[in-house]
């Protein structure tokens, strides 16, 4: 649903000017502060609960290892279910966490075992939640506000990063768990009441709608076979196996390192998310003098810096100021990953390729925590944190060659295919569904045809093939045939749909090697 609102194209605050939009933008920014008040709460209660640096990192563990898990399902159920009650869903799950929380708090029956399981149900909330509220965002404001609006939704994270953590940390210290618990409570309302109020268009059945595994498996398979995401994803595993360091175990530096309470812990995580506000606000200008992969190793070694710098318990004002420059370096790294990964992604798979990775984020954040509290258990918090230090620069030096994609291709449909001929209607599930393009190469064009043809390969496999191959005539040489395999007629059609202008002059490549007055030809047989 938008607005008619009007709103100045390419203005970073144009966005707000959609009531529809900015309701759901104040209120997610509401329930993200709840949240964050949530986890300060449970990260220092565990340490009141146990000393055992195992335990307090399985909190870390158990908030990530659920989008590691279901992001990938929760991105096919934001595609296929009406998004607006899902989410009304999740905010309901959400709020009886937090409430079940209060309650074992205020009578004193909370223990580590009930704090880390209802940690991993609010992160099975989060990960359902994730690519959802992404999906709908483009359903909020038109085409020319969608950046603007990207950028605020991470502003909005931001913003309840930098207050959330701080507020729980002072209510925490001053009235206790139940009521930093109570206070989460009450931003699921404003969040509910906010879904309830948005009156989501329906959305017309096209007759290719997919169920829950076609979506899965589709998603898997564009997954499977684009090299560009897989640069990402490594990339983005890579720095957060080792920057998960400081997540898992800045309660105890908190504690034990820099001698501080609750409230100072709150502080930290809010100097965290001030430092991220500022480090948006001058991306624009390191963007002009910095590439994606200039970033993110930019990011690394101020991560690196400011971990090394932990060891040596600085005064408590200047562990402030170094969590102030951690979070720059770690909106730098999470914003070049996301914007690189939403370049690259096609919209019928936006919200599948951005759950993908999202799993590799969480899993490699929810394994780094398991493993640097283990390594801290034996070696001591100070130890791990120069162990976690050299390792981020180590890598971000090494990987720096693994150059991230730029991210510039057309990948808008160009519906170019023409519809395949049909003796008679043929059922939506039959399959599956052969088809055979058959060119006429020379001999002299054949290793070039045949390089440029693989480079389309990569496009059927991504669009909805399952297998692909190329094959010449035994008796005529120049005849040459590319045939791939499709597991549906509905696929197939989709398939027509998802070809971007990219992908169109991919097959353009490929078709001037064809010789002969028409174009290739092509044939499509259904399993018997």
């Amino acid at each position: 649903m938008t607005d008619a609102a009007p709103a100045s194209a390419g203005s970073s605050f144009a966005p707000l000017r959609r009531p529809v939009f900015a309701v759901l933008w104040a209120a997610t920014v509401l329930g993200n502060i709840g949240s964050f008040m949530r986890d300060v709460a449970s990260s220092w209660l565990v340490t009141d609960l146990s000393a055992s640096p195992t335990a307090v990192a399985l909190i870390q563990t158990a908030a990530t290892l659920p989008v590691f898990l279901l992001a990938i399902p929760a991105g096919v159920l934001s595609d296929i279910l009406d998004r607006r009650r899902f989410l009304i869903f999740v905010q309901l799950v959400l709020a009886a966490v937090s409430g079940t929380l209060l309650l074992l708090s205020r009578t004193g029956s909370l223990t580590v075992e009930y704090l880390i399981a209802l940690t991993f149900v609010g992160g099975i909330g989060a990960a359902l939640m994730g690519p959802t509220w992404q999906s709908i965002v483009p359903e909020l404001v038109p085409r020319e506000d969608l950046k603007g609006a990207v950028a605020l939704n991470s502003l909005g994270i931001n913003i309840a990063r930098a207050i959330g953590p701080a507020a729980g940390g002072l209510i925490l210290a001053s009235f206790g768990a139940a009521v930093t618990y109570g206070m989460d409570v009450l931003s699921y309302v404003f969040v509910i009441g906010a879904l309830l109020w948005w009156k989501r268009p329906a959305v017309a059945d096209s007759g290719l709608s997919e169920n829950f595994l076609g979506a899965f498996r589709a998603g898997l398979r564009y997954t499977r076979a684009s090299k560009e995401l897989h640069r990402v994803l490594l990339r983005a595993a890579a720095f957060f196996l080792f920057a998960s360091a400081v997540w898992a175990l800045l309660p105890l530096v908190a504690r034990q390192m820099l001698g501080g309470s609750a409230g100072f812990y709150g502080v930290l995580l809010g100097a965290v998310g001030a430092g991220a506000i500022a480090g948006a606000l001058v991306m624009p200008r390191l963007r002009r003098r910095l590439d994606a992969d200039g970033l993110v190793l930019l990011a690394s070694l101020i991560s690196a810096a400011v971990m090394g710098a932990l060891v040596f318990a600085p005064p408590q004002w200047a562990a402030v100021g170094l969590l102030l420059l951690l979070g720059m370096g770690w909106i730098a790294a999470l914003t070049t990953f996301n914007s690189v990964a939403q370049a690259i992604l096609p919209n019928w798979v936006r919200g599948r390729g951005l759950a993908v990775y999202l799993t590799v984020f969480n899993g490699a954040m929810a394994a780094g925590s398991f493993g640097w509290g283990l390594v801290a258990r034996e070696v001591g918090v100070p130890s791990t944190l120069v162990v976690s230090a050299v390792g981020l620069a180590v890598v971000a030096l090494l990987f720096h060659r693994a150059r991230l994609p730029a991210g510039e291709a057309d990948l808008q449909a160009s519906r170019h295919w023409p519809e395949p001929l049909l003796a008679e209607p043929v059922a939506h599930d039959r399959g599956p569904v052969l088809i055979q393009v058959e060119y006429r190469i020379r001999q002299q064009d054949r290793a070039a045809f045949l390089e440029a043809i693989r480079r389309l390969s990569q496009e059927r496999l991504r669009d909805g093939a399952y297998a692909w191959g190329v094959v010449e005539h035994t008796g005529d040489t120049e005849r040459v045939v590319e045939w791939f395999l499709v597991e549906s007629w509905a696929e197939h059609l989709r398939q027509h749909h998802r070809v971007s202008h990219a992908d169109a002059d991919l097959q353009n490549e490929v078709v001037r090697f064809h010789i002969g007055p028409d174009k290739p030809e092509v044939h499509h047989f259904l399993a018997l």
